[in-house]
This record gives structure tokens, C-alpha cells and sequence, in this order.
């Protein structure tokens, strides 16, 4: 249905790819995370399981035998709960976390400006006309992994090649902007210290830099290097306001990567639909 809709945008001549902006942001987890699994917990846990096992235990030899069924189910529930602790210590350290969520084990804790979020990175391809042309929930903590990815992905449903690619400098690194140039690609990424630059008007320390950071610190000092990445807020960052601000989408209501997923697809098409109508509503009578 996502490529169903870019396909209509198509027709209407507004789902095209000349200039891509990509970005992230961290929508919360259908989780408590108060509720977590570490190894710390899981063995006092353990330890407090044992204890009470003994407690009912002794409860049970006390009973009369008529009259303690009650005594000996709990007891059994306690020792189900205790024989299932060994694969919830195991689940843990294969997973290579040091916590886990105990309502939705996919989520991760992930950095953001306030501090760390338990949930997902969504990301999102914008196009100039400011349609969701690609999109993904992942558990990724940084973003540089995901600048090719969503390129191909906004390439796939668009049916064209970028031409310019925007992001910000979480998505920088010498091989998406070689592998992307390679491709073609007009590429606008900085890395952080230039960002840094851009955002403060302080230039940046002088460093030893590879001949790419030198093509693209020249590229986005100038007028209009700095004009085309400015593009990058007023195209993506509109959709999060709209997502997060208006539609409430700062938490997820299901659970699981592949859940979360779906959720965050039918917000896009829902966010395209819109874009859609306000274009057409704004267009000529026909």
C-alpha cells in the first residue's frame, strides 16, 4: 500500500527524486523501563524464588495433605519460575545486552538529546515534495549504517536515482560519501566538526583531513552548498513535527521490530495521503 501511494503521487507528478533528505528520530517502546532483565537482577531474583520455594516448602509439610492442594499449586508456579531462570540468564547474554525489556525485547535503549530513550530509530527518506519516499523502524544507535540503505530504499520506491542526498552529520562517514559519489550521488553530509561549524558560524579547528572531508568542507562552506543543505531541515523535519507533535507518534502502541514496523508504515501512508489531498485541494480545478 506505501508503494501503491507513491505510485499515485507519480501521476500526479509529485513523487519524484531529484533531492533526498534522510534523518531519524527515537520513537519511545509500549514498554516500562522499570521492567528490565539484567544479570543482576535476574540472580536476585533467583535468589528470592529459592528463598520462598523453601518457605512453601515447609508450609507444605506442615498441611494436611486434604487441605494443602492451594500450598503445593503455588509451590509449584515458584519452581516453574525458578527452572525457567537459566534461559532467561542465557536469552540475556547471547542477546549481548546488559538490559533487556522485559515487555518488548527488541527495544533498545538509544541515545537522544534528554538522555536515553527505550525504543526505536525511525527513519525516513523526504523527497522535495515533501513525501515520505522511504521508511524503516530499526535498533540502530547511530546512523551511519543506515545512509546507503535508505537511499536504495528511497531509489526502490521511487522507481529513480537521487540525484542530491541530505543528511545530517550522525549519518556521515568516508564510505557512504565515496560509495554514494560513486553513484552519482550529489551528496551534502558533514561531518561533525563541520556541522558544528554550520551551526555556529566558529570554524573548525585546522586538522589533517582526507581528501573527501576536503571536497565536501568546500562544497558546504559556500552559498550555495549551504543553501542546498539548509533544504534538509525544512524537508524532513516537518514530518517528525507532524508524526510526533500532531498524530501523538512519540510512542509505539505494539511491540516487537517487525510490529513496529508495520505501525510506522501506516503513519507514513497516512502522512502521504494527507500531502496528496493538501496538493490537490491546492491545485487547479479540474
Amino acid at each position: 500500500m506505501f508503494t501503491q501511494v507513491l505510485e499515485m503521487a507519480r501521476q500526479m507528478k509529485l513523487g519524484r527524486l531529484g533531492q533526498v533528505a534522510i534523518d531519524s528520530t527515537r520513537i519511545q517502546a509500549a514498554a516500562s523501563r522499570n521492567r528490565l532483565e539484567t544479570e543482576e537482577r535476574l540472580r536476585q531474583e533467583r535468589s528470592r524464588l529459592r528463598r520462598s520455594i523453601r518457605k512453601w516448602q515447609k508450609l507444605c509439610d506442615e498441611d494436611d495433605p486434604n487441605e494443602g492442594a492451594g500450598t503445593r499449586v503455588h509451590l509449584e508456579k515458584l519452581q516453574e519460575r525458578l527452572q525457567a531462570m537459566p534461559r532467561r540468564l542465557e536469552k540475556l547474554r547471547k542477546s549481548g545486552l546488559k538490559k533487556m525489556s522485559r515487555t518488548d525485547e527488541e527495544a533498545r535503549f538509544l541515545r537522544e538529546r534528554g538522555g536515553f530513550a527505550l525504543g526505536y530509530s525511525a527513519e525516513a527518506a523526504v523527497n522535495e515534495d515533501q513525501l515520505i519516499v522511504g521508511k524503516r523502524v530499526t535498533q540502530n544507535a547511530a546512523d551511519n549504517h543506515s545512509l546507503i540503505p535508505m537511499v536504495e530504499e528511497a531509489e526502490r520506491q521511487s522507481g529513480t536515482k537521487a540525484e542530491k542526498v541530505l543528511a545530517d552529520a550522525g549519518f556521515f562517514s568516508l564510505e557512504n560519501v565515496e560509495e554514494l559519489e560513486a553513484r552519482g550521488c550529489d551528496v551534502y553530509v558533514p561531518d561533525s566538526n563541520l556541522a558544528r561549524e554550520l551551526n555556529t558560524g566558529q570554524r573548525c579547528a585546522p586538522i589533517r583531513l582526507s581528501p573527501t572531508q576536503r571536497r565536501m568542507r568546500q562544497k558546504l562552506r559556500g552559498p550555495t552548498g549551504q543553501a542546498v543543505y539548509r533544504r534538509r531541515k525544512a524537508l524532513v523535519e516537518p514530518v517528525w513535527g507532524t508524526l510526533k507533535e500532531q498524530r501523538g507518534m512519540r510512542r509505539f502502541r505494539l511491540r516487537g521490530l517487525e510490529k513496529v514496523n508495520i505501525e510506522f508504515t501506516l503513519a507514513a501512508i497516512s502522512f502521504n495521503l494527507t500531502r496528496l489531498l493538501a496538493s490537490r485541494q491546492s491545485g487547479p480545478a479540474t
